[in-house]
């Protein structure tokens, strides 16, 4: 489907999201809604996919970068954290471009954890994925996305079933 559009504006490179995607498109952690100028090295993420924007005009011979290759491993997690990081991250796999994080007393339900259990979790992943300095309100939906940059979260298969232990 339809994520965004690249194109070239004089100098200079852009991407424009109109609202068109099923997921969205972000742009270095922060959703994309309109035209933004890109630089390089700016992380695009549209669906599962992830982009890196290479300038040529900024690099010395232009060079294709592998991503995957790229990306850092995900910080080792315990297999509570792992199934809470997973059932944060469902509403994002599942759901359309609105979709945010699941909330700690969907994460409590879903696990038959307690909703305090599900915060020590949460805590403990934000210091693992050294989220500390962003404010609150940011943190669980970084968290989110870094959790499938680093592939944290499977693409697919039995742990995405719900309360899968």
């Amino acid at each position: 489907g339809l994520h965004a559009v690249l194109e070239r504006l004089g100098e200079h490179w852009a991407i424009t999201d109109d609202g068109l995607s099923r997921n969205g498109t972000w742009l270095n952690g922060d959703p994309v809604r309109g035209r933004r100028r890109l630089r390089d090295g700016d992380r695009i993420r549209c669906g599962q996919c992830i982009l890196m924007f290479r300038n040529p005009a900024d690099v010395a011979a232009a060079t294709a970068v592998a991503v995957d290759d790229a990306r850092p491993a995900p910080p080792q997690v315990s297999p509570a954290q792992r199934r809470v990081l997973i059932a944060l991250c469902r509403p994002l796999r599942d759901g359309g471009a609105f979709a945010a994080p699941a909330t700690n007393q969907e994460i409590a339900a879903e696990l038959f954890l307690s909703v305090d259990a599900v915060k020590t979790h949460l805590r403990a992943l934000f210091d693992r994925f050294e989220l500390g300095d962003l404010p609150q309100n940011r943190k669980r939906l970084r968290l989110a996305e870094l959790a499938f940059e680093r592939g944290a979260v499977p693409e697919s298969g039995d742990e995405w079933e719900r309360g899968a232990r």
